[in-house]
């Protein structure tokens, strides 16, 4: 059932004026970073802001068209959408132009195009589409297997280009299908492999291995409720691996590696599960014994994929950030002087266009991937807290429109939106403060740059556009 509406009387307005907010802020906020005496005015072409104001009316016309096209059209042609831009990516590594880096650029003249940044538009309607089929059912292996490979395949080629950041972002929609009903626990032993990862590069390998058995035992009474045979269970593998060890290292001088050792104690481990094994949820117990195994082999594999798989500024990115390596003066240097413009802002900041860090270009990047410098410094806490809380409005507003969707695809969509602006969000604050590894993702709305402006702009428009015929769609 279908009847004509009026797109302005069924707009969300206060999501399209806090869009308008956003954007005006980092306008202002990229003239402060570029600012120098020479300039004619904040529209001056020669300078970023200027530019970035071109990209605004731009970005405005792109709003319209897609909020004057029949919100139809994006669910029927989602594929093929999600296919051209396939298309373009592999175009891109054989094509495209290199710039720091990485192999993610068309260039037409003087303006270059980032074909990365408007797959994830299309990967979400794609993902909206097959998730609203009146078959899908993400429990089932074929379903799945199909969303995973709609997020996995533009992933794997940005990776080729390398552009880690970017393909990072994709990880965003494993919280879409989650909404859709996908396993908790699934959702767990992913993000339970990051963290490994990273306590793996901190720790040892034995520190690591008796936080695997911990972590595995906690998963063993979730799924059994059986606290007893869990306390039992750890205090004897704990025993087994540390003698283990102590016979290893005292007794047979090292005879035998850790590795091995270790191995052992995780087969001891199991034939326990096994024993302790007496209701009739064998699955639980095998479930656990393959979780403890696989995070032994995650544990010893983490050395080749770090040393073999990332370049090296990446390494000395993620060994800065987990205080491995101190580098002030080379990769670590834009971090560094990020935290310097951050917390010289204090409470009020040193005032608009005064910022001290930003007027003699401490900060690298600072239009881009670190503009939120100029904000804490000009700023100060209370410019800081004012751009975060408008960023949480916006992401909470973003929920609250993906529930109240009558379809499926709407609702899809809607949460590939927000995932996307909250990873975004997270990975950028985290970068500009040192908790995370600097890989070169912008602040939505906010950054310098005609691509991420015009994606994000037209990954919003596109949803609420949705949004405001959600009265008259019924599926």
């Amino acid at each position: 059932m279908r009847r004509k509406i009026n797109i302005l009387e069924s707009l969300d307005w206060v999501t399209v004026i806090v869009y308008l907010l956003m954007v005006i802020i980092g306008w202002i906020n990229i003239y402060s970073a570029v600012f120098n005496p020479d300039m004619k005015s904040i529209f001056d072409f020669d300078y970023r802001s200027g530019k970035q104001f071109v990209w605004i009316i731009f970005a405005f016309i792109l709003a319209i068209v897609v909020l004057i096209v029949e919100y139809g059209f994006y669910s029927f042609f989602a594929y093929f959408l999600y296919g051209i831009f396939i298309v373009l990516l592999m175009g891109v590594l054989i094509f495209g132009k290199e710039i720091n880096g990485a192999r993610s650029w068309f260039v037409f003249g003087s303006v270059s195009l980032q074909p990365s940044e408007f797959v994830k538009v299309t990967t979400a309607l794609a993902l909206a589409r097959l998730g609203s089929s009146h078959v899908f059912k993400i429990t089932s292996f074929k379903w799945l297997f199909m969303s995973l490979a709609l997020i996995f395949i533009p992933l794997l080629l940005i990776l080729a280009q390398p552009d880690v950041g970017t393909a990072m972002v994709f990880l965003a929609f494993i919280f879409v299908l989650y909404r859709e009903g996908f396993s908790g626990l699934a959702v767990f032993i992913g993000f339970y492999v990051i963290v490994l990862f990273i306590l793996s590069l901190v720790f040892s390998k034995v520190t690591v291995f008796i936080i695997s058995i911990i972590i595995t035992l906690s998963l063993y009474y979730y799924l059994e409720k059986k606290i007893k045979w869990t306390i039992q269970a750890f205090f004897i593998i704990t025993l087994i691996a540390g003698f283990l060890i102590l016979i290893n290292k005292y007794l047979v001088d090292g005879k035998y590696t850790l590795y091995k050792v270790l191995f052992t104690a995780a087969s001891i481990a199991s034939i326990i599960f096994l024993w302790l094994a007496k209701t009739k949820k064998l699955s639980n117990v095998l479930l656990n014994v393959v979780f403890l195994f696989s995070s032994l082999l995650i544990t010893y594999s983490v050395d080749y994929l770090f040393n073999n798989m990332l370049e090296d500024r990446h390494r000395k990115r993620i060994n800065i950030v987990l205080g491995l390596e101190e580098d002030p003066l080379g990769v670590g240097y834009n971090v560094n002087q990020s935290k310097i413009a951050i917390g010289s802002g204090g409470f009020s900041g040193k005032g608009f266009l005064k910022g001290t860090q930003t007027k003699f270009k401490f900060v690298p990047e600072q239009t881009t991937d670190f503009i939120f410098c100029t904000i804490g410094e000009e700023w100060g806490f209370i410019g800081s807290f004012f751009m975060i809380g408008i960023f949480l409005f916006l992401l909470l507003r973003l929920i609250y429109l993906a529930e109240r969707q009558r379809s499926a695809f709407s609702r899809i969509f809607g949460y590939a939106v927000f995932s996307v602006f909250l990873l975004h969000f997270i990975i950028n604050m985290g970068m500009t403060i040192g908790l995370m590894p600097v890989i070169g993702i912008p602040l939505p709305f906010i950054s310098y740059g005609g691509s991420s402006l015009w994606a994000f702009t037209v990954f919003l428009f596109i949803f609420l556009r949705l949004d405001a015929s959600r009265a008259v769609y019924f599926k």
